[in-house]
């Protein structure tokens, strides 16, 4: 689903979520089904995905409320629109203070996955950060590692960048506020997470900036869509865990083959198989209810 609604001027349509101005000081944040991968999205959409991840998203800014302010008001996002339009937003919506974004996502690494385990195998280092030797695929990291990933324009592919050149694109102290918060952040996430038999295995933060300066939490946080999640009873060494996120989207992707060669990772993406969409959607079931401990049931 994605919500075309007439009482508020449109800002922005993202790859997942479409923000609307609510006056000069506040944004509609609104969730859609859309899914993407590889930053191409797909045609495919997950129904209850964009509920999903706005619940989950809000449950995490409660959780982590004293280690960052965050981008929420408090105030009901069904307030701002028009009656008819109300059933659009309902579930799916935050209404949020309008923040000066900051253009590079905030990437944590507690393990070695994704372009991470790439990079290291090139180079023995992710990010600039050099890692010790003979780290295997999903091995825990010495200690959490902030690796800051560039966003690139709409179509393009993001890229990780080393901490010197965030410091170069933000400023140094911006910088090392970044990282310290990040760093508690998922500190705080990956504890709680531990307790319900969940790895973080790695998870990214966006941050904009307030009208007195202060580094906000927005966007999501702590989703599918943003984050590895791993059961920890299936964690092996050398092995990708199941994950309670988008991996076996992304599997599939790589593996798929068209005219004999893999997916250049350019738009189009493939048509998607509805059996592995249904997989996908019960690992997010999984990632949300394992670490919320409610039940997701969506009707909207």
């Amino acid at each position: 689903m994605t919500a075309h609604l007439t009482s508020l001027p449109l800002l922005a349509r993202g790859k997942v979520r479409d923000n609307y101005a609510v006056g000069d000081d506040r944004m509609l944040m609104v969730a859609s089904d859309r899914l993407s991968a590889f930053d191409v999205m797909l045609a495919e959409t997950l129904p209850g995905k964009g509920g999903l991840l706005t619940q989950m998203s809000l449950f995490w800014f409660d959780k982590l409320r004293d280690v960052c302010p965050n981008h929420l008001t408090g105030a009901d996002p069904e307030s701002v629109v028009a009656a008819a339009e109300v059933p659009l937003v309902r579930g799916r919506s935050m209404l949020v203070k309008r923040l000066r974004p900051i253009a590079v996502e905030a990437v944590v690494r507690g393990h070695l996955a994704g372009s991470g385990w790439d990079e290291y195998r090139r180079s023995g280092s992710v990010c600039g950060v050099p890692l010790p030797a003979g780290l295997q695929l999903s091995s825990q990291l010495p200690e959490p590692t902030f690796t800051p990933v560039a966003k690139a324009p709409a179509g393009q592919h993001d890229e990780n960048i080393s901490f010197a050149r965030l410091e170069q694109q933000v400023g140094a102290p911006a910088a090392a506020r970044m990282r310290d918060t990040s760093l508690a952040l998922y500190a705080e996430a990956a504890a709680f997470a531990h307790m319900r038999g969940v790895i973080v295995a790695d998870t990214k933060f966006e941050f904009g900036w307030d009208e007195r300066g202060t580094l906000t939490l927005m966007d999501e946080v702590l989703t599918p869509d943003s984050s590895r999640f791993w059961p920890e009873e299936s964690w092996v060494v050398g092995h990708a865990p199941p994950g309670y996120d988008k991996q076996r989207l992304r599997d599939w992707l790589t593996e798929v083959r068209i005219d004999g060669l893999p997916w250049d990772k350019r738009p189009p993406a493939p048509a998607v198989p509805p059996h592995v969409m249904a997989e996908v959607w019960q690992q997010y079931r999984n990632a949300f209810e394992r670490l919320t401990g409610r039940d997701f049931e969506w009707t909207s």
